[in-house]
């Protein structure tokens, strides 16, 4: 198995894409601060999920790592609402649509998170 097979990498993966895409149309000066910031973040959500699954058979390093995509997806999340309230990201249909893709990770995240801690069992 592979952290390809996971739902959530599945996911920040997208977004990842989508994002990066977004950030690319901002006016300039955003492309280089909050566009910057919010392609890093996003990134970091996905790394975490994938540097996390190296570290599974360490359950207190996989749960840590996964807080930290939890963590990177929260600031994600709050980079997006202050491009849309800064008036730098207009199309509101693009923003409700990636605010609801992020809160979906977030819940998907949340729920591995407590299934890690629950039944992640020692090799």
């Amino acid at each position: 198995m592979s952290y390809r097979t996971l739902e959530i990498w599945k996911l920040a993966r997208q977004l990842t894409i989508t994002i990066h895409e977004l950030s690319l149309k901002l006016p300039k000066f955003e492309q280089y601060e909050v566009g910057s910031q919010i392609r890093r973040s996003i990134k970091s959500v996905r790394s975490n999920i994938v540097e996390g699954y190296g570290r599974r058979f360490y359950k207190n390093e996989f749960i840590r790592f996964i807080i930290f995509a939890l963590a990177s997806n929260d600031e994600t999340a709050d980079h997006l609402d202050m491009l849309f309230e800064s008036k730098s990201l207009t199309d509101r249909e693009l923003y409700e649509s990636i605010k609801c893709q992020i809160e979906i990770l977030g819940k998907m995240l949340n729920n591995f998170l407590d299934a890690i801690r629950k039944h992640h069992n020692a090799p």
